[in-house]
């Protein structure tokens, strides 16, 4: 696990020491530039994404045979450190993680700093609960400086439901006196229109990171597209196993980049026997698969007026609990009285 931490001096090359390793390094230990070039090409622009990726889907990409994944694997696995550590060095790594903050100190406080770098937090709920406004609040706040509760980073924004409003990220930076020209400019937006393209937007998308410090990949919503591009239960595991590779591939990213990945979710109301026990039958889509591939899942409800309430829906460390929070003029803030 590389998550981001605090950044420290530049190396020489000018690149920061927590980015990850550009898969060029390879070039220094034989491996073809002609192959480099193959590999960028196909979505692997660091010597981790290679480490993290399974032989069988390196030799897909075309003109590298078994041989040739043998050999890059083998030469990226000595870079990046993937044995055992003990629980203590783990903890120290825990203990550097950034956390981005939400803009409401309630809210913080229930996720524990706030948003976790290097893994998946999952936000869900129905329409107006404050989703899509949480995530262009953490858009700007990712921007600012770790001292002030950011991730000293640039966001990218996938946007697959056409919601997505710059005007938002302006009176949020202005909340914070920072200067609206530079907030926009560190927000690299795409409109997805179908779940293959939103998939091609990820390999784009760690091209960039590649090359600049990103803290923040936003994904409004992760499920949209799905809901529509297939249809019935004839489709259902071809969706699923979409999905699965889409949220794999976001997990990679968490995991190379260290960026928190925030996705967006809708809900469906429960059809089955249980439903009429459970005061709130409504359920987050994408089943198991979404489940096992979010490391932290947040439920958002309407509260009275403009507040709304988090509840820790499921995480590996974070109590089950809630919290109240409101969205005003600029973005996120403590629940109004």
């Amino acid at each position: 696990m590389s998550s981001q931490v605090r950044p420290e001096e530049e190396e020489e090359e000018g690149q920061d020491a927590n980015m990850p390793m550009r898969v060029q390094r390879l070039e220094e230990f034989g491996i073809s530039s002609g192959d480099i070039a193959k590999l960028a090409a196909a979505g692997y622009h660091t010597v981790e994404s290679l480490a993290f990726t399974p032989k069988k889907q390196i030799m897909v990409v075309k003109g590298i045979s078994e041989a040739k994944a043998d050999k890059i694997l083998a030469e990226a696995t000595k870079l990046v450190p993937m044995n055992f550590t003990t629980a203590t060095e783990f903890y120290q790594r825990r203990n550097e993680v950034i956390m981005i903050q939400t803009g409401s100190k309630e809210l913080d406080k229930l996720l524990g700093g706030g948003i976790e770098t290097g893994s998946i937090t999952e936000i869900f709920g129905e329409f107006r609960t404050g989703k899509t406004q949480l995530c262009h609040m953490l858009a700007v706040m990712c921007q600012l400086p770790t001292s002030m509760g950011g991730g000293e980073g640039k966001c990218l924004y996938i946007d697959t439901e056409g919601t997505f409003r710059p005007e938002r990220l302006l009176s949020v930076a202005e909340r914070f006196g920072l200067q609206g020209e530079e907030v926009l400019d560190n927000v690299a937006f795409a409109r997805a229109h179908h779940t293959d393209h939103q998939k091609q937007l990820l390999l784009q998308a760690a091209a960039m990171m590649a090359e600049t410090r990103y803290s923040l990949l936003v994904v409004d919503s992760a499920t949209a597209l799905y809901r529509t591009d297939y249809s019935g239960r004839g489709e259902l595991a071809a969706r699923q196993m979409h999905l699965a590779q889409f949220l794999r591939l976001l997990q990679r990213m968490a995991d190379e980049f260290g960026v928190a990945v925030v996705l967006t979710n809708q809900v469906v109301a429960q059809v089955d026997g249980m439903a009429m026990f459970n005061a709130d039958p409504k359920k987050p889509i994408g089943g198991n698969i979404m489940a096992h591939s979010s490391t932290t899942r947040l439920y958002l409800r309407k509260g009275r007026a403009e507040n709304r309430i988090c509840k820790i829906y499921d995480s590996p460390n974070l109590p089950e609990a809630e919290a109240m929070f409101s969205i005003g003029e600029n973005g996120i803030d403590d629940a109004k009285e």
